[in-house]
Parts: structure tokens; sequence; C-alpha cells
């Protein structure tokens, strides 16, 4: 009871922190556009993600849940490791305030747990391989697709009158809903994902699917922490990458959209703060090349380079911690 709680309880938090540090890249578009105000944006995008599971599936869950890690080759520990290893790196990128991947820390700390645990043996090779190509993707496909509907748009509107700014700013509002649609099918259930594979170690699933007790309870802690939102990480996507005037920010939108849609339909755990980011940076470069800020990427790629070896040596050091305690 005790280990099936600590479970619960981590899987809930660690729902919470993805919620409250993937906020920024939903709404800040809308907010740097004045699109919206920023509770209004919070508060939209956290209703909108509470639909996104029951609207497109929850295959991401089932994908973090058998496809990466065996299961009966894992400890309660190896679980609560991998767990405590994401926690603390998005704390940590929270405190800083540098957008991080809670995809890359999740796969990093559970490739790290069941290494200590049982070796390279207790990996899905096909399926982390999968995994590993939807985070390496997905973002490329962002900046591409973001500078593609910027560029479609200006040649639309080259002979529009300075009005449709306003009708961009009303755009911007329901390409944000289909995100926060899409960002709710993709990110919450990767909590779903690890806390059925806790339970599946400990003997109380099987893999006969996702638990609806498990699915409300993830999308509703991952929603709270939406709805509180990460303000600086918000700054940083909003105005630091890219001026972002209506047109951009509903090009890097209607991007992110795309992206994240595509992906949660097909159980792919990518990273949705990267795909913004790089959508954001498409939408910029469609219109000026010069005035991205590359250096800001570049500190946030440096990050994402970083996160999962420091999430696996993280996670492999807390199993071997755990042995030494508590006899784990």
């Amino acid at each position: 009871m005790i280990l099936t709680a600590l479970l619960i309880v981590l899987s809930l938090a660690f729902a919470f922190i993805n919620g409250l540090n993937d906020s920024p890249s939903i709404v800040a578009p809308v907010v740097s556009t004045h699109a919206l105000r920023p509770r209004q944006a919070l508060l939209l995008a956290a209703a909108a993600q509470a639909t996104g599971p029951f609207v497109i599936g929850t295959a991401v869950a089932t994908t973090v849940a058998t496809r990466v890690v065996r299961a009966d080759s894992l400890t309660p520990g190896s679980i609560l490791a991998a767990l405590l290893a994401a926690l603390l790196w998005a704390i940590l990128t929270s405190i800083i305030g540098i957008p991080s991947s809670s995809s890359h820390a999740l796969i990093g700390g559970l490739t790290g747990a069941a290494l200590a645990t049982a070796g390279p043996g207790a990996l899905l090779l096909p399926g982390l391989g999968w995994v590993v190509g939807a985070l390496l993707l997905s973002p490329p496909l962002g900046l591409f697709v973001g500078l593609l509907v910027v560029r479609l748009t200006l040649h639309l509107a080259r002979r529009a009158r300075p009005s449709l700014n306003t009708h961009l700013r009303r755009w911007q509002q329901l390409t944000m809903i289909a995100r926060g649609v899409s960002h709710g099918a993709s990110d919450a259930p990767k909590a779903m994902g690890v806390l059925t594979l806790g339970l599946m170690v400990l003997g109380l699933e099987h893999g006969a699917g996702i638990p609806p007790w498990v699915v409300v309870a993830c999308i509703g802690s991952f929603c709270l922490g939406t709805s509180i939102g990460g303000w600086r990480q918000m700054r940083t996507l909003g105005a630091r990458i890219y001026r972002l005037r209506p047109v951009n920010g509903f090009g890097a939108l209607v991007a992110g959209a795309l992206v994240v849609f595509s992906a949660a339909t097909v159980g792919g755990p990518i990273s949705t703060t990267q795909v913004m980011a790089s959508a954001i940076l498409g939408a910029g470069a469609a219109e000026r090349l010069n005035k991205v800020r590359w250096l800001i990427l570049r500190d946030m790629l440096t990050a994402w380079v970083l996160t999962i070896p420091a999430t696996i040596a993280l996670s492999a050091g807390l199993v071997r911690l755990m042995r030494l305690a508590v006899g784990w």
C-alpha cells in the first residue's frame, strides 16, 4: 500500500509539473500578441487539455507503459527512481526558467532505471527506437510547418488591410484551443503511462489498457499545473526567441497543433515544448530571418541535449541509492 501510494503521488506530481512547464508553449503566442490575457489563456488552455484524452485517445500512454521497458524486469524502486529523476530535472529547469522536455526526462529516467535494475535486456529496443525517432523528427517538422504556414498566410494577405490583425487574433484563440486539445492527448498520457507501468510492476494491472481512474487523475493534475502556468518560460517562448506579431502567433499555433495532433494519434511521446519552440522559430524566420534570437535557441537546445543523459545518470544513481538504503 505504501509503494502504491508513493507511485500515485509521484505520478500525479509529474503530471502537475509537466502541465506547469508546458503551459507556456501553448499560451505564449496568444499572450505575446495580446489575443488573450495570461490568466484567460491559461484557463482556456487547461479546459481544452482536459478534453484531449477523450477526443483523441491515450495512445501515448500505451507507448510509455508497454513499448519502452519490460515491466517484468523492473521493481517498484525502478519506477519510483525514474519518476524522481524526471521530477527533479523538471523542477530544476523550471527554477532556471529554461523550457525543458518532460518526454526526454521521462524516457531518460525509465531507461536509466531499467539499465541499473536489470541491464540492457530490460529495454524494448524497437519501441525505444520509435520513441527516440519521434523525439528527433518532431522539432524539424514544427519548424518547417511554422515557416510554411506564415509564408502562405503572408502571401494570401499581401493586399489585406491592417484590420486583418484583429481577425488573426481571433483565429489564434481557436488554434490555441486546438493546440490545447492535442497537448492534452500528448503530454498528460505520459504520466498515465508511467503510473500504469508501475501498477503492472506491482501486479495490480495486467497491461489490458489504461485504467479510467488513472486517466481522470492524471489529466486533472496536468490541467491544474497548466492553469497556474510557468511565467518565466512564457517570456522565453513569447518574446525572447522572436517578437511575435499576430501572423507569427497564428502560424506557430497551427504548426504546433498539427504536429502534436499527428504524434498523439500514432502514440509518439514527443516534446511539445520543443515542437512549439521550433514552430515559433519557423514562424519568425518566415518573415525576418535576422530578427530571430538564435542564441536563446542555443541555450534551449543545450538543455534539451543534456536532459536524456542527465536523467539516465540520475535515475540509475537513485536505483543504487535505494538498494543501499532499503535493500531493494
